[in-house]
C-alpha cells in the first residue's frame, strides 16, 4: 500500500510503502465499534456512590399498623419505593466498568482503522516533525502552513519540544505509536504519521 508523503506545505511529494496487512485491511465496523466502546468504558472512574436501605438515615420503626388504615402496608421509611429511601442496587466507588478486549482483536481493529483512514484520504506521512524550541505559536504556524486544522500526529519517539508546543492547542494532539488508541484515531479528521512511526506501527501491529 502506497501512503502519501507530504512536505511542510502540505503538498504530496512522493509515496511511502506501507504494509498491506496494516493499511489495506477490509473495514470491520462491529469490531471498531467494540474497540471504541471498550476504550471509553475502561476510561471511566467509579467516583459515584449511592446509599442502600441500610445506610440511609431513617427510622426502622413501622410507619403505621399493618391493617385497618386503608393504606398500603409498609415496613420502614427506608424502603426503596419511598422518596428518600435507599437505592435497590446502589452504585459504589469500587464499581468496575472495564471491558476486556483480546490482544488479537485489538491489533486487527487498529489495522482496520488505519486502513479506513487511508481509503478516506485522512492519513498522511511526513519525514519528521521537529521544532527548535517549545513555542506553541511556531507549532500552530507549522500546522497552518501544512493546511492542517484538527490533526492527530503520531511519532516514533517523544520529542519534548513538539510535546510542549502542542499540549496547549485544543485542535492538535501528539502521541507516540505506543500511546495511539482507536478513539483518537477515529475522532480526528486528519492523522499524520512520521516515516519512523509507520515502521514502528508495522513492528507493533504486524
Amino acid at each position: 500500500m502506497d501512503l502519501k508523503l507530504i512536505d511542510d506545505n502540505g503538498q504530496v511529494t512522493s509515496t511511502v510503502n506501507g504494509s498491506d496487512a496494516l493499511f489495506a485491511r477490509d473495514y470491520n465496523e462491529p469490531l471498531v465499534h467494540q474497540l471504541i466502546v471498550a476504550f471509553q468504558a475502561n476510561a471511566r472512574q467509579g467516583t459515584r456512590a449511592q446509599k442502600g436501605r441500610s445506610e440511609v438515615a431513617k427510622s426502622t420503626r413501622k410507619p403505621w399498623k399493618q391493617k385497618g388504615t386503608g393504606r398500603a402496608r409498609a415496613g420502614m421509611a427506608s424502603s426503596p419505593l419511598w422518596r428518600g429511601g435507599g437505592k435497590i442496587f446502589p452504585s459504589s466507588p469500587d464499581e468496575n466498568f472495564g471491558h476486556k478486549v483480546n490482544r488479537k482483536m485489538y491489533r486487527v481493529g487498529m489495522c482496520t482503522i488505519l486502513s479506513q483512514l487511508v481509503r478516506e484520504d485522512r492519513l498522511a506521512v511526513v519525514e519528521d516533525i521537529a521544532l527548535e524550541s517549545p513555542k506553541t505559536r511556531h507549532f500552530a504556524g507549522k500546522l497552518k502552513g501544512m493546511g492542517l486544522e484538527r490533526v492527530l500526529i503520531i511519532t516514533d519517539s517523544l520529542d519534548e519540544n513538539l510535546y510542549l508546543s502542542s499540549r496547549n492547542l485544543p485542535n492538535a494532539l501528539v502521541l507516540m505509536v505506543t500511546e495511539a488508541d482507536p478513539y483518537n484515531l477515529v475522532r480526528f479528521p486528519k492523522v499524520v504519521l512520521t516515516r519512523s512511526a509507520v515502521k514502528k506501527f508495522e513492528e507493533v501491529l504486524g
